[in-house]
């Protein structure tokens, strides 16, 4: 079907200005009310005690995070799309849930198992206190970024097949060899996006969070849990401008960093 040159042009200004408001603007604004003060003062707000508690404790979130997923998601996606078992069917929709449920309900859900009325509530008596913790933290990011990997890694296997592998293996290699020289590098882009994805997330989460933390500075504050905080109770506008923006800002670091060690590989 011909399409005019009215219309072409007529569609792709729909779409820009649909983006300009609902990406462009928001983000304009929010670097406008962070700087307007100058650098000094978005310096200040952002190097009192409770940020820097907050960005070493979301920076700690995401270290944990990323590794598991990792993982578990290459061991899953190769699971699922190499082999054949039982229940395959069920694993995928687990995989898929937490884009179904809200992340409030991923806490409420951990709190009900974690809290010290839940099925596990006893480890706290041992000292093992996960709920209103670090643990319990940990696991909700774990639980709302579980299918980033899953998700960005198995359509690149399905892509590549077994037929490396197999080659690899009739050749002697193990399975261990066959994983590192052969089936890793073929998917060193699906994990890529899927590791920047679930950094974002992590770095991002809130519902699932707030339910587990109990938000004080130094112990269980995140970043986004800082912005709330300075938002919602402080009344300090600025503040939760200012580490709104240093959340961009590092989501954006790891992006271009991601960007660059592929090219590195690339080129090597």
């Amino acid at each position: 079907m011909k399409v005019s040159a009215l219309t072409r042009i007529s569609l792709r200004t729909l779409a820009l200005a649909y983006l300009f408001v609902l990406l462009v603007l928001p983000l304009i604004i929010i670097l406008w009310r962070t700087f307007e003060n100058g650098f000094v003062a978005f310096f200040e707000s952002i190097t009192t005690p409770a940020a820097i508690s907050a960005f070493q404790l979301s920076v700690l979130i995401v270290a944990i995070v990323v590794p598991v997923n990792v993982v578990f998601g290459i061991v899953t996606a190769l699971a699922l799309v190499r082999g054949k078992f039982p229940g395959r069917n069920l694993v995928q929709g687990i995989v898929d849930l937490p884009f179904a449920i809200s992340p409030v309900v991923v806490g409420v859900a951990l709190i009900l198992l974690w809290g010290a009325g839940g099925w596990f509530g006893g480890l706290e008596d041992l000292g093992f206190k996960v709920i209103f913790n670090l643990p319990g933290m940990v696991i909700a990011t774990i639980l709302v970024t579980l299918p980033f990997v899953v998700r960005e890694v198995e359509p690149v296997l399905h892509e590549i097949g077994d037929d490396q592998e197999q080659a690899a293996a009739t050749l002697g290699a193990s399975g261990w060899q066959t994983f590192w020289r052969i089936t890793l590098p073929a998917i060193r882009w699906g994990l890529t996006y899927g590791v920047v994805l679930t950094v974002a997330r992590a770095l991002g989460e809130f519902g699932a969070v707030i339910m587990v933390s109990s938000a004080l500075p130094g112990r269980s504050l995140t970043l986004t849990l800082l912005v709330h905080g300075r938002y919602i109770n402080d009344h300090n506008t600025f503040g939760a401008y200012s580490a709104a923006t240093l959340l961009m800002a590092m989501a954006l670091v790891v992006l271009v960093l991601m960007t660059l060690l592929e090219r590195k590989r690339a080129a090597k």
